[in-house]
């Protein structure tokens, strides 16, 4: 996995209005049918990561488990985020390989 790559492609997605983050926000995105993958920080309380793998799985959502808050907050320009949605199959189908290379 090339961390590098995966904090550009965030970055990239969040510049292009292809990401949603926050815990309200994502599982809007969830129950919406939009979200293409979702990011859960390492750290993010287990209430928080229960309830969005719970609604993830009800919907065949790949979840990821990368970086801290502080380090996804930071490749989404904001100060800290403990999940995050990609809302587009491309980048999603580009997260999948960049974690698994």
């Amino acid at each position: 996995m090339d961390q590098q790559k995966i904090e550009g492609l965030l970055g990239m997605a969040q510049r292009a209005g292809k990401i949603v983050s926050g815990e309200f926000a994502v599982q809007k995105a969830i129950a919406s049918g939009k979200a293409a993958a979702l990011i859960v920080a390492a750290d993010v309380s287990e209430r928080a990561r229960e309830t969005v793998l719970r609604e993830a799985e009800q919907k065949g959502i790949p979840v990821y488990n990368l970086f801290t808050k502080e380090m996804l907050g930071r490749c989404l320009g904001k100060e800290y985020r403990a999940v995050a949605a990609l809302m587009d199959r491309g980048f999603a189908k580009t997260l999948d390989e960049r974690v698994r290379s």
